[in-house]
């Protein structure tokens, strides 16, 4: 049976849990399962970072041992990266409005994409298991060599096989996305009328494909090293470290446009209909994303500068990391120009992506420039400098994107709209506690405060407390956001099925929530989905994105 018969006889038999859950293949279910399951471990890693800038409020604190200070801040990275930001981008965001957006049923391989969601799962578990057997990795999120071969205990190797596992749901997750998106797209969804953030996930999903293979040879060439004899790292056997770093920073790298392309997709999204303004320059836009990711691969030795490269070897990384700059300059500006002369409603999620992502991402963004040049990097390298800058881009930019995402979906996925004070409230506190702790670190690095540092020198003390102080104004404004969400799920106005007037299928075409089967008939599509203020089928929108 098809799945339009199904969608027109509908299955009125009233499921259990376990068959409408966990045995689901809805692309829906699916998603939001990957948002439950990423929320949760956010809060794990969340807290591994209050308990950092805790330890470093005061120069001499004690509040963790030195080994549980590099347990902290490994467990930190690696949740927040692997099972956080990642994940919500690709796992959850994609999977819930990718087929909606495309006018399709569901993916393309239903089956694959559960077993990606509960593969992400077990990688996650995995690496908990090793709190409760008290192994926790201590080599930092990137276990380089030849530290990590010589660290005792299995929490290294939990690391590892957490990260093949988590590699691995990528990997079968981008083959379902890039055969989803070229091959069920609605009539008329030509590759040109589809909304930014498909083309987000889809540019993505080739990064992921491409890259992801890379750490998987890195891991497994150094858990071999740890336990088989092998001596693909052991300098005195003839092995080489730098091995690891490229084979690392290869998928590690473009990892940084997997966690930034898709928030950028979101972004794209959310400006318009707040705006009321068609986005401006929709093809530099979705071409610019192929740009970054095809440039994503060619800059990944800008983080080895100072680690043995000859400096001749070093120049043409440092022009690819400049040249980067320009495809994601292009969507900053055509952003800026779909807010000029716009009418701008400053909602939470348009607070979230227009002074949050612009404003933030753009300072983590020209650091970022400063950082890509070999004379600057060898006196910032492994500096709090380094830190500032990455929180920007990954915490500025793409944490503000998946708030924003949040509250602007959070009506279609739930039939229910939040509390529009409390959600800026919520903004506010993250855009004040991330300038609170993150833009002073820039100053701690230039004064020479090395990263993954236990104790530092008490000349500091002031921009590290202001720094602590800021992350806990982080954390209750992360406690403040989802309490939010999670009263408006049980207690929240009804919402009607397209509240912001948006334009893309998800709103115009689908119920909130979306019906088992997305449509009650497939939607043909006749324009391009940011036609503001144009004409559409012959009417004129009118500011709310509904025809007059």
């Amino acid at each position: 049976m098809g799945v339009e018969t199904l969608a027109a006889t509908g299955d009125v038999k009233r499921k259990s849990f376990f068959r409408d859950w966990i045995l689901t293949v809805d692309h829906k279910k699916i998603g939001i399962m990957y948002a439950l399951t990423s929320i949760i471990f956010f809060f794990f890693g969340g807290l591994a970072a209050i308990l950092i800038r805790t330890q470093l409020a005061l120069p001499d604190t004690q509040v963790l041992e030195p080994q549980q200070f590099n347990q902290a801040f490994t467990v930190h990275g690696t949740i927040m990266i692997f099972l956080w930001i990642i994940p919500m981008l690709t796992g959850a965001f994609g999977n819930y409005l990718v087929p909606i957006m495309i006018g399709a049923h569901d993916m393309a391989f239903p089956r694959m994409n559960a077993l990606s969601f509960w593969l992400f799962l077990l990688g996650g578990l995995v690496l908990f298991v090793s709190f409760f057997v008290g192994a926790v990795p201590d080599v930092g999120w990137t276990a380089y060599p030849p530290y990590s071969i010589e660290s005792q205990g299995a929490g290294l190797d939990f690391w590892i096989t957490s990260v093949h596992i988590l590699g691995l749901s990528s990997i079968l997750a981008a083959i379902n996305f890039i055969v989803s998106t070229w091959n069920m797209r609605t009539e008329g969804m030509t590759f040109n009328r589809m909304p930014l953030f498909v083309w987000a996930n889809l540019v993505t999903s080739f990064i992921q494909l491409f890259g992801t293979p890379a750490l998987a040879g890195a891991v497994t060439t150094l858990l071999l090293d740890r336990h088989f004899g092998t001596v693909f790292y052991n300098v005195q056997a003839g092995g080489d470290p730098m091995l690891y770093q490229h084979l690392f920073w290869f998928y590690s790298h473009p990892a940084v446009y997997v966690m930034i392309i898709p928030a950028m997709g979101i972004v794209s999204e959310i400006l318009p209909v707040f705006a009321r303004k068609p986005i401006f320059g929709y093809k530099a836009i979705a071409y610019s994303s192929i740009m970054i990711g095809l440039l994503g691969f060619m800059v990944w030795a800008h983080h080895m500068f100072v680690a043995g490269m000859q400096m001749t070897e070093g120049i043409p990384f440092m022009i690819t990391s400049m040249i980067i700059a320009v495809p994601t300059s292009i969507k900053i500006f055509n952003w800026l120009a779909t807010l000029w002369g716009g009418q701008i409603k400053y909602t939470t999620p348009m607070l979230f992506v227009s002074l949050g992502f612009l404003g933030l991402f753009t300072i983590g963004g020209l650091s970022g420039i400063m950082l890509g040049a070999v004379p600057l990097d060898l006196h910032l390298h492994d500096t709090y400098f380094v830190v500032a800058h990455f929180h920007y881009v990954v915490f500025g930019g793409s944490m503000t994107a998946i708030m924003a995402g949040m509250f602007f979906w959070f009506p279609k996925v739930t039939g229910r709209m939040y509390h529009e004070k409390f959600g800026q409230v919520a903004f506010w506190m993250y855009f004040i506690g991330t300038n609170l702790t993150f833009f002073p670190m820039h100053f701690i690095g230039m004064a020479g405060m090395p990263r993954r540092v236990f104790f530092y020198q008490p000349e500091l003390t002031t921009l590290n407390q202001v720094a602590t102080i800021g992350s806990f104004v982080i954390g209750i404004a992360s406690l403040l956001l989802i309490a939010n969400l999670v009263h408006a799920i049980f207690k929240g106005q009804k919402a009607v099925q397209n509240p912001w007037g948006a334009q893309t299928l998800e709103w115009t075409n689908a119920s909130s929530p979306p019906t088992e089967f997305n449509f009650e008939e497939m939607p043909v599509v006749t324009s391009d989905p940011y036609q503001f203020g144009e004409k559409k089928d012959g009417k004129t929108l009118d500011d709310d994105g509904v025809t007059a």
